[in-house]
């Protein structure tokens, strides 16, 4: 999964995420790689009219990928990047939305992926659709989101 939370003045907080299906084949990313990082940073930005992003980014390998800093650095008319300190998974506010999810995914027991990716996107759909929750997400890390 890769996710944003998204703040813009006088809009209601928005949660925007990707999910991609590992299923253990031979050669086979378990992950998302830097071009399909960099894809989710364009649809986000479709998605909020075409506006400056300003990303706060963890130390996650895949953010130092030398496609995804070039790509950044391409874009750097629109696309902004704040890096957080090493080991501060506190200050990111789309930590907040992994832990409950994952908490709420603890005690099933599903067969297989294809049942459990209908049940992440519907518990992340329901996220998305309270954006008084990711305001406290924002608000658990202590950022301030106005200028000083």
């Amino acid at each position: 999964m890769a996710g944003m939370v998204c703040v813009r003045p006088g809009r209601e907080t928005r949660l925007i995420y990707r999910t991609q299906m590992y299923r253990g084949r031979t050669g086979e990313k378990k992950g998302f790689c830097a071009r399909e990082f960099a894809e989710v940073i364009t649809a986000t930005r479709r998605q909020l009219d075409g506006t400056p992003l300003i990303l706060v980014w963890d130390n996650a390998s895949t953010h130092h990928a030398r496609a995804l800093r070039e790509f950044c650095g391409r874009n750097s008319d629109w696309l902004t990047i704040v890096k957080l300190p090493p080991y501060a998974p506190d200050l990111s506010p789309v930590e907040g939305v992994w832990a409950p999810l994952k908490k709420s995914l603890a005690n099933l027991a599903p067969r297989g992926i294809e049942d459990l990716a209908p049940l992440v996107k519907g518990r992340l759909h329901g996220i998305q659709r309270r954006p008084d929750v990711l305001d406290g997400f924002i608000a658990e890390t202590g950022l301030r989101l106005e200028p000083p």
